[in-house]
């Protein structure tokens, strides 16, 4: 069993817009993964981007909501790759414990 199926008990709700490049790749990896998760578009969901900005103190996106409690960052700004699948496995089964 890989490390993306222990994901499968998590909610996963990825806060992100439609304009972000961060987002698209992200949206890209988790669905070429099969990862179950919801999209909260900031700019249409009423409240969303209030509700990001006020629990992480951040305005930047994607962030995912794991189990409607821990906040992640959808991207590595560090990385030239922007994300690496791995780390976020890590991060979010973090999250989710």
């Amino acid at each position: 069993m890989s490390r993306i199926d222990d994901l499968k008990g998590l909610d996963l709700a990825v806060y992100s817009a439609t304009w972000c490049p961060d987002c698209r790749r992200l949206e890209t990896w988790l669905t070429g993964q099969g990862v179950a998760h919801r999209k909260v578009d900031i700019e249409t969901v009423p409240g969303a981007a209030e509700k990001l900005e006020t629990e992480t103190g951040k305005r930047a996106i994607p962030f995912v909501l794991v189990n409607g409690e821990r906040w992640v960052r959808g991207y590595h700004k560090e990385l030239p790759q922007r994300l690496d699948g791995d780390l976020l496995v890590t991060e979010l089964l973090a999250a989710g414990k």
